[in-house]
């Protein structure tokens, strides 16, 4: 039998009032990681949920499901994180030697995560990152919001990504012996991607189609959110600014 390319995939969500929408992801990240096991590109896999103190059902059904599957685990965080948080919890639960983050809501196709994986293996990639092909279902507001933030990611710190913010980040394990996130809100997208970049590490993008939320409430573009990653970009643009490759060890490849 032929060794498989990874030993374990872990796969998070975060999650804040995600009800309607926590069976379905985790039906859907369990039947991705019995394929790729089944392709013996894994060896064994977990799925993560975040419950960033929910008010709904959330915490419920996420305690139930991981009574029934041991492959679940659940973090409950005791007060709202919001998505930084959750994000920095969610690499902190994973055991595996790679790691998914997505949304409970699922933005993309599951099976993309083949291409990712197949992209990590084939370029020596430290993170694989997706960007969507058209975002013009959740409205012209949030797409010119898109535009304006990556440029600004672009002349604060010299990197040039697209779709910075896409919940489909793969990554090595490893990532994270070299980089310590401090984001609570949501430019911790960046943080890490930004990060990994002034480190010289492998950060390879490839495009998905976007399947946009249908139910419930999305909270990344209002102003308080917009607010807070502005702010926190301007408090951490001198850290990250200083990173220097040199100062890092080149990260261990599969």
């Amino acid at each position: 039998m032929l060794q498989a390319k990874f030993e374990k995939l872990s796969v998070f969500f975060p999650m804040w009032n995600e009800e309607q929408y926590l069976q379905r992801a985790l039906n859907a990240a369990q039947e991705l990681c019995q394929e790729l096991q089944a392709l013996e590109i894994i060896s064994d896999f977990e799925l993560v949920i975040v419950d960033d103190a929910s008010t709904d059902s959330t915490p419920q059904l996420a305690d139930a499901a991981a009574a029934r599957d041991k492959r679940v685990k659940v973090v409950h965080h005791p007060v709202n994180r919001k998505l930084g948080g959750s994000i920095k919890s969610g690499f902190e639960a994973a055991t595996g030697d790679v790691v998914l983050y997505t949304d409970a809501d699922l933005p993309f196709d599951m099976r993309e995560v083949h291409n990712a994986m197949r992209l990590m293996r084939q370029y020596e990639a430290d993170i694989v990152s997706a960007y969507r092909f058209d975002r013009t279902g959740e409205g012209y507001v949030r797409v010119v919001y898109s535009i304006f933030y990556n440029f600004m990611v672009r002349v604060l710190f010299g990197v040039r990504f697209r779709d910075i913010n896409f919940a489909f980040k793969l990554c090595r394990k490893s990532v994270f012996d070299q980089i310590t996130l401090e984001s609570e809100g949501s430019f911790i997208d960046a943080e890490l991607i930004v990060s990994a970049k002034k480190l010289d590490m492998s950060v390879v993008q490839f495009g998905v189609d976007y399947f946009p939320r249908t139910r419930g409430v999305s909270t990344l573009s209002s102003p308080s959110v917009i607010i807070k990653i502005l702010r926190e970009a301007f408090q951490l643009r001198r850290k990250l600014n200083a990173i220097k490759p040199n100062a890092a060890t080149p990260s261990a490849i599969n």
